[in-house]
């Protein structure tokens, strides 16, 4: 596949610089002067397309290398649209990112918006080392609802995959979500009107970790194991009164020695994934500068 994009980022200066910045239709990248305050060490890189989404059969593929004691953030500036699909065709994204020794990298974009009948596969490959950081937050939204659009895509592939420099498999992952006669996706998604993915890797995030890992304990123990007082004055079961969630999230480790955490989200909003991103991420405005999705 044809590179529509390229971004190095090295230390100039003792700073983190955008030292090359290479794109093409149908993608193009921002890369502001300063999004945070002075002080923070850290690049933000903005990726647009044009006409605001990716067109049927449209083919974007962008390689980053994030170069040792560097810190980036790869974002965008709303949902990526996905357009509906002429014939069979089907919209394709790849990234291709090297992290370095110390560096921290940051992909946290808007969710993907699925039109109806849309067909879309996107993968994305990284080489990182043991002490590379590394968050990922990939998610997606069930289309559009104001055109009384809900899972009306015909294909969602979304496949991330991690590898340390010896090319060992650390992570690898993939979503697909695809329409069959048997069993609409509407109905295999049971109301859920989003789904999401955040890992966090790497020395640099070890508290925000944690700090998820209980957040996420907490919030599900109170949704999911609430007991409640009878009027014998014991503890029982409301299972008989269970109430399906609005907002679901589970979070594991994985890795040598758990060096990366991840957690999964199901959600009935996007405004609930956009709250929770931003309460569980606010740990990394320090790294980074801004916190995220404020």
């Amino acid at each position: 596949m044809e590179r529509t994009g390229k971004v190095v980022v090295e230390k100039v200066g003792g700073k983190s610089t955008v030292t090359r910045c290479f794109s093409k239709y149908p993608l193009k990248f921002i890369v502001p002067s300063k999004a945070g305050p002075c002080k923070t060490d850290s690049v933000w890189i903005y990726s647009l397309t044009y006409g605001g989404g990716i067109v049927s059969g449209d083919s974007i593929s962008c390689e980053f290398e994030i170069g040792d004691g560097c810190t980036t953030v790869f974002t965008t500036q709303a949902s990526t649209k996905v357009y509906k699909s002429v014939g069979s065709k089907c919209s394709a994204q790849f990234l291709e990112v090297t992290v370095g020794s110390d560096a921290l990298l940051a992909i946290l974009p808007d969710p993907v918006t699925c039109f109806s009948t849309a067909r879309y596969s996107q993968k994305q490959v990284f080489k990182v080392l043991l002490d590379s950081n590394l968050v990922i937050v990939d998610w997606f939204t069930s289309g559009r609802h104001e055109s009384g659009e809900k899972w009306d895509f015909d294909l969602y592939k979304s496949t991330n995959n991690i590898f340390l420099d010896d090319n060992q498999p650390l992570f690898l992952d993939t979503v697909l979500l695809e329409q069959q006669n048997i069993s609409p996706i509407t109905e295999r998604m049971r109301g859920y009107q989003v789904i999401a993915m955040i890992i966090l890797l790497g020395p640099k995030l070890k508290h925000i970790q944690s700090e998820v890992q209980e957040n996420v304990k907490r919030m599900m123990s109170e949704q999911l194991h609430i007991p409640f007082t009878g009027l014998s004055g014991c503890a029982q079961s409301n299972s008989r009164h269970f109430t399906k969630p609005s907002f679901i999230a589970s979070c594991s480790v994985f890795g040598p020695k758990g060096i990366g955490v991840i957690v999964r989200v199901a959600a009935m909003t996007t405004e609930s994934v956009y709250k929770f991103l931003q309460h569980q991420l606010v740990g990394m405005e320090p790294l980074i500068g801004v916190l995220p999705y404020r």
